[in-house]
């Protein structure tokens, strides 16, 4: 099933004559369950793609439609009710408040919606904490925690009200490689689970996790690549394939 589709979009930036298009007549289909990378050199349209999928930024012409909602006529509060509810997002530099520990933050969201009762708020944080190796950490302070452990909590706020899409802008690009490695582990699990993944990056090694590459070039696509399930032992000769292929393309 289509869960986002993007239509011929243009987005521009600047004013006047330094006016720069960022994406061109760009045109991609999502599909529910997808584990998407995106890929290409910097000033490609890669953050500017991702922002424009999940309505955080609109495009200037064309249309992208989230679960056949056109998220151009939404209005702010329809929007951000999206965001919260519908969509997950994994930032490179997680951003928590610091009064609160490491469970409070991660179940924020959720407490703000009011859908469930703060016991069943909690329990599901903390479930999800387990889930992903952090349950001793939940009283912790953020500051009291590894970057490797901190973008797992990352993770945890963007599942807290299981969204359909996890939304991630170089996840890993801050993190060590042990780290990153567990990260995107994670992050296949969920997809297993049957969520939507699409992350930005420029990791040949986090984009062979996934399943769909699409590589930009001056704000289109200029190829995609499709791989087949993950195998560990395949693992070495996806990486190979992808770095080959952005050799070719001048990544």
């Amino acid at each position: 099933m289509k869960i986002i589709s993007a239509n011929q979009i243009t987005k521009r930036m600047g004013e006047g004559p330094e006016r720069e298009v960022i994406l061109e007549d760009l045109s991609v289909d999502i599909q529910q369950g997808d584990f998407i990378t995106i890929m290409g050199p910097s000033g490609s349209g890669k953050s500017t793609l991702m922002y424009a999928l999940s309505g955080m930024d609109q495009v200037d012409s064309g249309q992208v439609l989230f679960d056949e909602k056109n998220l151009a006529t939404c209005k702010e509060d329809e929007l951000a009710d999206l965001r919260r509810n519908r969509m997950g997002f994994v930032f490179q530099q997680p951003t928590f408040l610091k009064n609160l520990n490491l469970l409070d933050n991660i179940i924020l969201p959720a407490v703000r919606e009011k859908k469930l009762s703060r016991k069943e708020i909690v329990f599901r944080g903390e479930a999800l904490m387990e889930s992903v190796g952090i349950s001793e950490l939940k009283m912790r302070e953020i500051t009291q925690v590894s970057g490797g452990q901190l973008q797992r909590a990352g993770i945890c706020r963007a599942l807290i009200n299981n969204p359909d899409v996890i939304f991630g802008d170089e996840p890993t690009g801050a993190l060590n490689s042990s780290s990153s490695d567990e990260i995107m582990t994670i992050l296949a699990a969920i997809n297993q689970k049957g969520t939507t993944v699409i992350l930005v990056t420029h990791d040949a090694k986090v984009a062979a996790r996934s399943q769909r590459i699409l590589f930009l070039n001056d704000g289109s696509i200029e190829s995609e690549m499709n791989l087949p399930p993950l195998a560990e032992k395949e693992m070495e000769n996806r990486v190979q394939q992808v770095t080959e292929k952005m050799v070719e393309l001048g990544i």
